[in-house]
């Protein structure tokens, strides 16, 4: 415990040097950096407020780092339950349907307030960093910076960092008419000083059915009955990830990329289609979504991504397939 606690000491004793004066480039990347690590490397719970368009959520978090392995346990508190329990990269998400809890698996995902990534490299090669205000936020004083893409192949941001942890306590994500598509901020923050791991548990509600869901079952990259490629990805994008599934309700295999420019990311599906599919071309935005499909030689390629419409049709069109 003793030597948890200094270790927690130093690292906030580390990051304490956010000032207003602070001005050049490489001082603001810093800070970015050290936002990054203290989301992951500091104990914490508090609750913050999530604001898509229209619709607007509470969520409880506790996050526990031991000194090698995270912990944490998202709870939304408004409308049906909803609670996502993280180690590491694994997630598990008990998910309310009807009156059945739906128990999901996922791949690690950036959840706030690890929203920004460890490495920058990529991040400084697609936006520009500028520094503002020192402004409030739960009861803390934050500093704000700006990150406006280099091209309008992403979305520009805005985040408050606290100035004594160096957490990240807001995160807003503008669109191209400069108009605000996703707010997520602490009303309430505290540290943790105990590693006690009692609360790292699912509330379980005796009166419902809990239910694992069918996994996706992974597949070879072989088992993909098609050859393709991807050519000329949008600028600072790259692939991230990539799995052959066999989906529940589909009966051929699905492949799945992910590409990412640090902050942004997009998910590439390519499957087989059939020849009463009438899909030919289709482009739709919701909120901060796009989704962009497209039939290529008897497949479907499907983007679909918080980015704007011209990079999922970038990526989309960059697939080329050969039977």
């Amino acid at each position: 415990m003793a030597k948890i606690l200094a270790g927690v000491t130093l690292f906030v004793l580390c990051i304490t040097s956010f000032t207003s004066d602070a001005s050049t480039d490489d001082e603001l990347w810093i800070m970015l950096q050290k936002a990054a690590v203290a989301a992951r490397a500091l104990s914490y719970e508090g609750i913050f407020v999530c604001q898509t368009g229209q619709q607007a959520k509470s969520v409880q978090i506790t996050h526990l780092f031991d000194g090698r392995n995270e912990f944490a346990r998202n709870v939304v508190l408004d409308g049906a339950t909803r609670e996502v329990l993280s180690q590491g990269s694994n997630l598990v998400i008990y998910n309310q349907k009807n009156e059945k809890i739906i128990i999901e698996k996922r791949r690690g995902q950036n959840m706030f307030p690890a929203i920004l990534p460890l490495n920058f490299d990529t991040i400084k090669d697609n936006y520009t960093v500028h520094l503002s205000t020192i402004e409030r936020v739960a009861d803390r004083q934050a500093q704000v910076l700006f990150l406006e893409p280099k091209d309008r192949l992403r979305f520009s941001y805005k985040f408050w960092i606290d100035t004594e942890y160096g957490l990240l306590l807001r995160s807003v994500r503008y669109n191209q008419r400069s108009e605000v598509i996703e707010n997520i901020g602490f009303n309430r923050l505290s540290l943790i000083n105990s590693v006690a791991l009692d609360w790292f548990t699912p509330k379980i509600d005796s009166k419902k059915n809990y239910v694992m869901e069918d996994e996706a079952v992974i597949l070879p990259d072989g088992k993909l009955s098609v050859t393709w490629e991807i050519k000329e990805l949008p600028s600072g994008y790259r692939k991230v990830d990539q799995m052959v599934r066999m989906v529940p309700g589909k009966l051929k295999p699905v492949m799945h990329m992910i590409f990412s420019d640090g902050l942004a990311s997009v998910s590439l599906f390519i499957e087989p289609t059939s020849k009463s599919d009438k899909t030919k071309v289709a482009l739709v935005t919701t909120g901060s979504t796009s989704f962009y499909a497209a039939v290529n030689h008897g497949h479907l390629v499907t983007a679909v991504g918080e980015v704007p419409e011209a990079t999922v049709v970038q990526i989309a069109n960059a697939v080329v397939i050969s039977k």
